[in-house]
């Protein structure tokens, strides 16, 4: 039976899912904090170019590890009870910097790693709200919780000029003006479903990482969500770097970026439920790779001649053209990110929080790579061909890899679930 949204608005738990989303929204926005701001937060410190990939790639990657113990965590206590403590840590982590500044390398390196606890707020929040609904809306479901992704675009638009006029300190500090409020209302209106969560145990992560199908969705994630993260992370160093924008006009770009991902992630569900995840996948690593190929060989634009860089309105027209093919390209991750979602649940239905977690984990290291290799394909080579191509073929090797197994997917667990795969 088609997904209908009359029959959506009644079933599940709403006020789960509203929390869910403003949860994984404000705690994305907060993980990826680093990214518009590390122009102004390295500045006093001195740190090089290479310093500053690392840096923003910190998070990613903390938050990536972070998601395999919450995720368990989750399934052993609740996940609201784990949603709950993590979003407290944040709250501390983001009130020092703000309090009290950050005077060194360590410091900013300790304040990264703290940080990757709102990233792992992914683990907890997308489990939590696909629990309360049944299979057939499940690619919708965990496109609006995943729709947290729309909190970067706020971050990217808003902390370069609040940094610029006020302070960096006082952009750290207004991301509070979120944080406070979204962690009352969670506690207020979400509930742990009925449903009897299976709790993880070593045992089973061991099982799970022996299937083989685990790997292929942890690859998939690995380039749809790593690429998400990663580009919204590094982005505003590229435009920077590669077209001499101003701050604020980088914070612009990738705000604009970044929103097509976020937006278009639960149409990418939605899509997957009508068409099938794996026809809607197909589609979307080729887009994925191409984008990524036509980026790799963008020349660089020239140097601003006056100011800290250029402004969106005298940005060069190849500037132009890289936001075009970035917003293209990012859309396709974000809608990616939907499908994948699609179709773990119906493949890892008693094991969703565990597969969460892996999946979830195996998508921050790929946008931890994905900075670090842009990082070091500049600092090596002097551009950003090499980072970005190699991206582009494993993109393309998703793609082949999906081909190969979709008969397979589709008449085995695809025919038992009744939902489209």
């Amino acid at each position: 039976m088609a997904p209908s949204f009359s029959d959506f608005r009644k079933t599940g738990h709403w006020p789960t899912l509203l929390a869910a989303f403003l949860y994984f929204d404000f705690s994305f926005m907060v993980w990826v904090a680093l990214g518009p701001l590390i122009l102004y937060v390295a500045r006093p410190l001195g740190l090089s170019v290479g310093d500053r990939f690392d840096i923003v790639a910190i998070p990613i990657l903390a938050g990536a590890v972070l998601r395999v113990p919450l995720g368990a965590l989750a399934d052993h206590i609740g996940a609201k009870a784990t949603g709950a403590g993590a979003q407290l840590l944040v709250i501390i982590a983001i009130a020092y910097p703000w309090l009290a500044g950050l005077h060194s390398k360590l410091e900013l390196e300790l304040l990264a790693l703290a940080l990757g606890f709102a990233g792992a707020s992914f683990a907890v929040a997308l489990p939590q709200a696909s629990r309360w609904y049944p299979p057939r809306y499940q690619g919708l479901v965990m496109g609006i919780a995943g729709a947290g992704n729309m909190g970067v675009v706020l971050e990217t638009l808003s902390a370069p000029w609040l940094a610029e006029h006020f302070g960096w300190q006082t952009a750290f500090g207004t991301l509070l003006l979120f944080l406070v409020p979204t962690l009352v209302f969670y506690l207020c209106a979400a509930k742990d479903a009925p449903e009897h969560r299976q709790r993880a145990s070593w045992r089973s992560y061991r099982a799970l990482l022996a299937d083989g199908d685990s790997w292929r969705f942890m690859f998939f994630y690995f380039i749809t969500f790593g690429g998400f993260v990663g580009l919204a992370n590094a982005l505003p160093l590229y435009f920077t770097l590669q077209f001499h924008v101003s701050g604020i006009a980088a914070g612009l770009i990738v705000a604009v970026i970044v929103f097509f991902g976020s937006a278009f992630r639960p149409l990418g569900g939605h899509i997957a439920d009508r068409l099938g995840g794996i026809r809607t996948l197909l589609a979307l690593f080729a887009v994925v790779s191409l984008a990524y190929f036509a980026i790799a060989f963008l020349p660089a634009g020239p140097a601003a001649a006056v100011g800290p860089g250029w402004g969106v309105a005298a940005m060069p027209g190849i500037a132009w053209i890289a936001m075009l093919l970035f917003s293209i390209g990012v859309l396709a991750l974000g809608m990616g990110n939907g499908a994948v979602f699609q179709l773990v649940p119906q493949r890892f239905r008693r094991e969703i929080g565990v597969m969460t977690g892996l999946v979830g984990c195996a998508g921050g290291i790929g946008g931890f790579l994905l900075a670090r290799v842009l990082g070091l394909s500049k600092v090596y080579s002097g551009g950003f061909t090499d980072g970005f191509m190699l991206f582009s073929l494993l993109a393309l090797a998703c793609l082949a890899g999906l081909s190969l197994v979709r008969k397979r997917w589709r008449s085995s667990w695809g025919a038992a679930s009744g939902a489209r795969v």
